[in-house]
């Protein structure tokens, strides 16, 4: 045979899965339900939801959280340094309530004997002064979300919640380069698969944009 016509057939296409992600309102249930574990939680407590608010409210990977330092912290002006893929170094800005739960949370922490102090040790260490290991913020996640509301739906990881405040920040209207630099994508292609990842924010477009949705549907002015 002079040639081959298997190279002719198409190969079917593989269809690529879109990133998992929370609920808003579920993430609103489980920060409200937890909201006065700072002050009054155990240290136990008072580490489980600084892991998640962390990981939520920053998007920084699980590598990325096991390698923060109390000076990646920078409290006056609200940023946290991390040092991400290929050693590259980016700041994250920080809302002012989140400054504070990390700052009731040192306080907390530092009061343990065994807690290390020192500028380049842990930001979040475990109940005998060491850094975390990722076997323990999974074990956190799958804890934490676990008892919201009966339980948040799907699979429960620290890289869902990376996925689900960058959707949440492009459906609040965040455009694509600043939630880019905010999760430390090398290019913009990554960031992008966030555009696909909701419906709701597919179906505002939708109503604010269609002319007939303007006017309840009916045609005309």
């Amino acid at each position: 045979m002079a040639s081959n016509p298997v190279h002719l057939v198409k190969k079917p296409a593989v269809q690529k899965r879109l990133p998992e992600f929370f609920r808003e309102d579920a993430m609103k249930e489980y920060f409200s339900s937890t909201s006065g574990v700072m002050e009054f939680g155990s240290m136990d407590a008072k580490r489980r939801r600084m892991i998640v608010s962390l990981l939520y409210n920053t998007g920084i990977r699980l590598s990325e959280l096991l390698s923060l330092k109390r000076n990646s912290m920078d409290f006056h002006r609200r940023v946290l340094r991390v040092v991400g893929k290929g050693d590259k170094t980016r700041e994250i800005p920080l809302l002012p309530s989140l400054c504070d739960e990390i700052l009731l949370y040192l306080q907390s922490q530092d009061s343990l004997k065994c807690a290390d102090t020192s500028d380049g040790s842990p930001l979040v260490q475990t109940s005998s002064g060491r850094a975390l290991y990722p076997m323990f913020v999974e074990r956190v996640i799958r804890k934490e979300l676990g008892d919201v509301g009966g339980g948040i739906g799907g699979r429960k990881s620290p890289h869902v919640l990376r996925h689900t405040i960058a959707t949440e920040l492009l459906d609040h209207g965040t455009d694509l380069n600043s939630i880019k630099e905010m999760l430390g994508h090398s290019s913009l292609a990554a960031t992008q698969v966030y555009t696909h990842n909701s419906i709701e924010r597919l179906k505002k477009v939708y109503t604010n944009a269609h002319p007939r949705a303007k006017n309840g549907g009916k045609n005309g002015d």
